[in-house]
């Protein structure tokens, strides 16, 4: 069973760094594009980052430049990375992967992760 295992969160101070790492888990042949969603309480839910499986990237609003996305196929990985976080970074970030192909061959699609907490707080 596919599962996709995230990791990294916790409590940053701003101005700080952070590490997300979210792994497709299980049997896998290639995973698709991948990225990264947040969503703050009482906030809808909004696009941080994405990555394609050859490695083109595209960033939500304002984001760019603060947030960098990077993947290893090898290790069905993606992460996320940011060095100049601010207590408006406060949110539950989520990985996606928009299409994965498992023995059969068969495609599932629109897979979530579990969410990790990101607080930025002093």
């Amino acid at each position: 069973q596919v599962q996709l295992v995230e990791s990294g969160g916790g409590l940053v101070q701003p101005g700080g760094s952070l590490r997300l790492s979210c792994e497709v888990s299980g049997s896998v042949l290639a995973v698709y594009t991948m990225g990264w969603y947040r969503q703050g309480t009482g906030k809808q839910r909004e696009l941080v980052a994405t990555i394609s499986r050859g490695g083109s990237t595209y960033y939500g609003d304002s984001l760019e430049g603060r947030f960098t996305i990077s993947r290893d196929n090898a290790k069905n990985t993606v992460y996320l990375e940011s060095n100049s976080l601010k207590p408006e970074d406060t949110a539950v970030y989520y990985c996606n992967v928009d299409s994965i192909m498992v023995p059969g061959p068969r495609f599932e699609y629109d897979r979530w992760g579990q969410g990790t907490q990101v607080t930025v707080s002093s």
